[in-house]
């Protein structure tokens, strides 16, 4: 189980941007963090084009397979779609890994038994500093 964001576990953040001009802002090698699919298709087709590694958050199982095909690192889904996308990541052997966001440790255990690729804190994403 992938677990980014816990305070035990080293893990590399996710950089969030809102623009390609903020990509150039991020390090070298950084997993970006676009937010909800929708709103980032234009950054995925950008990332995907110059091998970025990403992720998004899935609103829906079309999202999700969206995402894949632009090559998204991680897709971010609520309980319970993430099990919907998880089967559908299975079924179409996705590259992407299915992450569920959560805010407290305990959270852990039903999305392991749900078989999910892993979970996400808040933590895990590096909000850009204020100006």
């Amino acid at each position: 189980m992938i677990i980014l964001g816990h305070p035990e576990i080293p893990f590399a953040p996710l950089f969030y941007v809102e623009s390609v001009d903020e990509i150039a802002h991020t390090p070298p090698n950084a997993t970006l963090w676009l937010g909800p699919y929708r709103q980032a298709v234009t950054l995925a087709r950008h990332c995907q084009e110059h091998d970025l590694p990403y992720g998004v958050m899935a609103e829906n199982p079309t999202d999700a397979l969206k995402a894949n095909a632009l090559r998204a690192r991680y897709i971010l889904a609520e309980m319970p779609l993430a099990q919907t996308i998880q089967k559908m990541a299975e079924t179409y052997l996705f590259d992407a890994k299915i992450l569920v966001p959560i805010h407290e440790e305990r959270e852990m255990t039903a999305v392991a038994e749900a078989g999910i690729d892993g979970v996400i804190f808040q933590a895990a994403i590096t909000l850009p500093e204020s100006s």
